[in-house]
C-alpha cells in the first residue's frame, strides 16, 4: 500500500521512514578513509574485501556486488534466477510488487510476478502452493522459476527461522530460485536473536539492506554457494554494468559496507530501532501486526492522526484509518516514549 503525501515535522519526533536518516558517522569515516586514488569500479582493496567478511557472516562462501538501491539489488538478483518467459512468487504486498515501479518487469525483459498471499504479508508453504499448483507445465502458461520473501515482511514481521526454511525447502522440491529481500534485514536478526545464516533459511541470494540503517547509498547483492554454482555472481556483474549500476568510484560504496559489517554496526543499529519501536508495544488495541521490527501500524482515525501531527509528530497515513510509524538507528528515545505516551492518550 502505498503511503499518503505528508509534511515533514518538526526535527527530533521524526518517524516518516527509516530512509529519512541521518548517515551513521563511522560510515562517513569510512568513506573519508576511501577518498584515495585505488582502482576504479570494483577493482578496489575494499570491494576486494567484501567477499571475506559476508562469507564468515554467514558461514557460507558468498560473493558481494554493491549497487545504489534495493530495487537494483532485488531485481539484478532475480534476473539471475528467472528467464523473461518465467514468473516469481511473491506476496501481493511486496516492494517488487508494490513499490518498485515495474522494475521488476523491467530488469527481468518481461516475466511476471505470481502474487501470493499470507498474514502479515508473509508467505507461507501453502500459499505458495496454492499459486503454483495449478500451474500446467505447458507453454501456455507462465512457468514459475524463483520464489522471493521479505524478511522482514512490509508490514514489519520477522520470518521465523522455521518458517523460512520450510519456504526454502518447498523451492528446493520444486526447482526454484530463492531470494531474500533484505531491506530491513538487520532488524529481523537483531528481533529473531539467531544468526544471520538461520533469518535467511539457505537463500540462494540475499539483498542485504544498509540505505535504511545507517548507510547513504549502497546495497549488498549477496550470492551463496558461489563454488558450486559461480554462474549467477558472474551473470550479474554482467547485468549491473548493463543497468548503469557499475559505479567508477565504486570504492564509496563498498566502504559504506565495510563500516557497516565491522563490529556489527549494522546489527547494533538495528537493535537501537528495534528498541524504539518497542516504546508502542503498550497500543495493543491499535496494533495492526505484532511489533517485530522497526516497523509499527496502528489503527487510527483522520482527527488522531491529525491530533499527533498536531504535536510534532511525523508518519505516513496507511490507508483511510491507519497510520505507519517508522523508527531508525538514530531514534531519539525520549520522542519515542512521548509517541508511546501520546497514542496511549488517544
Amino acid at each position: 500500500m502505498q503511503p499518503a503525501t505528508n509534511p515533514v515535522p518538526h526535527q527530533g519526533r521524526q518517524f516518516l521512514s527509516d530512509n529519512a536518516a541521518p548517515v551513521h558517522p563511522k560510515v562517513w569515516d569510512a568513506m573519508r578513509a576511501a577518498d584515495a586514488q585505488d582502482a576504479p569500479y570494483d577493482g578496489d582493496a575494499v570491494s576486494a574485501r567484501l567477499d571475506a567478511h559476508v562469507t564468515a557472516l554467514f558461514g557460507r562462501e558468498c560473493a558481494v556486488l554493491w549497487v545504489a538501491t534495493g530495487t537494483a539489488a532485488n531485481c539484478l538478483a532475480l534476473a539471475t534466477m528467472c528467464p523473461p518467459y518465467g514468473g516469481v512468487v511473491c506476496h501481493r504486498e511486496a516492494h517488487i510488487e508494490a513499490d518498485e515501479g515495474g522494475a521488476p518487469g523491467f530488469y527481468l525483459h518481461g516475466a511476471k510476478l505470481l502474487l501470493a498471499d499470507g498474514p502479515s504479508a508473509k508467505l507461507t508453504p501453502d500459499t505458495v502452493r496454492v499459486v503454483i499448483d495449478p500451474i500446467r507445465d505447458d507453454v501456455h502458461q507462465v512457468q514459475p522459476h524463483a520464489i522471493s520473501v521479505t524478511q522482514v515482511s512490509e508490514y514489519g514481521c520477522a520470518y521465523k527461522p522455521d518458517e523460512i526454511a520450510a519456504l526454502r525447502r518447498l523451492a528446493h522440491e520444486r526447482d526454484l530460485g530463492f531470494h531474500v529481500d533484505g531491506a530491513r534485514f538487520g532488524n529481523a536478526v537483531a528481533y529473531l536473536g539467531c544468526s544471520p545464516a538461520e533469518a535467511i533459511g539457505g537463500a540462494d541470494a540475499l539483498s542485504f539492506g544498509f540505505v535504511k540503517n545507517g548507510g547513504m547509498n549502497a546495497e549488498a547483492i549477496v550470492f551463496f554457494d558461489t563454488a558450486r554454482n559461480p554462474d549467477a555472481a558472474r551473470e550479474a556483474r554482467y547485468r549491473r554494468k548493463r543497468a548503469g549500476h557499475l559505479q567508477s568510484k565504486g570504492r564509496f560504496l563498498a566502504a559504506q559496507i565495510e563500516a557497516m559489517l565491522t563490529d556489527d554496526l549494522w546489527l547494533e543499529n538495528a537493535r537501537a530501532a528495534n528498541h524504539a519501536a518497542a516504546s508502542l508495544a503498550g497500543a495493543e488495541d491499535r496494533l495492526m501486526h505484532p511489533i517485530e521490527a522497526n516497523e509499527v501500524f496502528l489503527r487510527c482515525t483522520a482527527a488522531e492522526r491529525e491530533l499527533l501531527r498536531a504535536q510534532g509528530f511525523g508518519f505516513y497515513d496507511w490507508g483511510a484509518d491507519a497510520a505507519r510509524f517508522v523508527m531508525s538507528w538514530d531514534a531519539s528515545p525520549d520522542a519515542a516514549t512521548a509517541l508511546g505516551e501520546a497514542v496511549s492518550r488517544l
